[in-house]
């Protein structure tokens, strides 16, 4: 393994495969429609941001009063955030705040980004944000190392020179996304500039690369292919219920949202959820770069006995939606947040 610089004292391979402080690594957009990167670029940090009205409760760590106050607004969409999305955004200006040490990839366009944070403190600055509803914010900057397009061995990290496997979580269209430890180990060695073949040797990678191969043409990603399965299963409930009779009437359910509209309405809630179950909070998975099928996203109906439409949809763990069933959704989310508490 070539000898890599060294952050703080440690190196990028010994901080990972010596488990030293278990060095986290980030794949991160910066602000709604990521329109702080250029910033962070410019700046050398990585940045994300509050309503300048929910500050304050951060930064005095009421969780409970920052999560009531985003619970009573709404999204930049119009849709009221869910418990564990406001808990998100609590999370995020957090672990802006104090990481250190970590490894941080940015995707632009064709070439890969990446930085080491520092130790240096954070910088927090009110202003308008450009895009959406153009709120009042308070941006948190935390310092980092230079941003490098460049490997540490000295090759330049293009998009397009990726595995495919790689490309499905190498990227993230939700505020930031920390990786598991196979797939952090990678973009470790990627950064390195090491030798990438014991992964692109698995069964799974080979798989993926030959599956490219087969499909010329528009590849969908993990999300949009996710997407669609979750649009077609509902599709195909809705019509296997209607009338259907077994040893007893299937419940009507009908799909009320006009087809062309349906995937798009999906993606908004993945958005708006931040990439996060609905229900527990836990980062959703897609189809495709998935490491426990049981994480896989999947439509939930909020109330069983109402249909596919506005207002009554949320994106959930694959395996939370099987265990709910037709349960009414405000018991089941009372009972999962008190094994969530038992459990912390």
């Amino acid at each position: 393994m070539p000898y890599v610089d060294d952050f703080d004292g440690r190196h990028l391979s010994e901080a990972r495969y010596c488990k030293v402080d278990a060095l986290k690594v980030f794949i991160a957009n910066f602000g709604r429609e990521n329109y702080a990167w250029a910033e962070c670029l410019k700046r050398g940090t990585v940045a994300t941001m509050n309503v300048v009205a929910a500050q304050p409760l951060w930064e005095a760590g009421d969780r409970e009063g920052y999560i009531d106050f985003q619970l009573r607004g709404a999204t930049a969409r119009g849709i009221k955030p869910t418990r564990a999305v406001a808990s998100r955004w609590f999370n995020l200006m957090s672990i802006i705040n104090e990481t250190n040490g970590d490894l941080w990839i940015h995707k632009d366009k064709n070439l890969i980004w990446w930085t080491i944070s520092g130790n240096g403190p954070s910088s927090f600055e009110t202003h308008v944000e450009p895009v959406g509803r153009r709120s009042e914010v308070v941006i948190c900057h935390k310092s980092c190392q230079p941003w490098s397009n460049v490997s540490r061995s000295g090759h330049r990290l293009e998009w397009s020179t990726l595995h495919p496997k790689a490309r499905d979580f190498l990227s993230t269209e939700s505020t930031l996304q920390k990786l598991g430890d196979e797939y952090a180990d990678y973009a470790i060695a990627l950064i390195n500039g090491d030798d990438l073949g014991l992964w692109h040797a698995r069964p799974k990678w080979q798989q993926k690369a030959e599956s490219s191969k087969s499909t010329p043409g528009i590849i969908f990603n993990p999300r949009q292919k996710s997407v669609a399965i979750m649009a077609r299963t509902a599709t195909s409930t809705t019509e296997y219920a209607n009338g259907q009779e077994a040893v007893r009437t299937v419940k009507n359910k009908d799909l009320l949202i006009p087809d062309l509209e349906f995937e798009p309405y999906i993606n908004s809630l993945i958005d708006e959820q931040d990439g996060l179950c609905a229900i527990s909070g836990l980062p959703l998975q897609f189809h495709g770069a998935e490491d426990d099928k049981a994480m896989l996203c999947s439509l939930d109906r909020i109330d069983s006995s109402k249909h596919y439409e506005y207002g009554n949809l949320q994106v959930v763990c694959q395996f939370l939606n099987m265990w709910k069933g037709a349960r009414d959704n405000s018991e089941f989310c009372r009972l999962i947040g008190i094994l969530q508490r038992a459990w912390s």
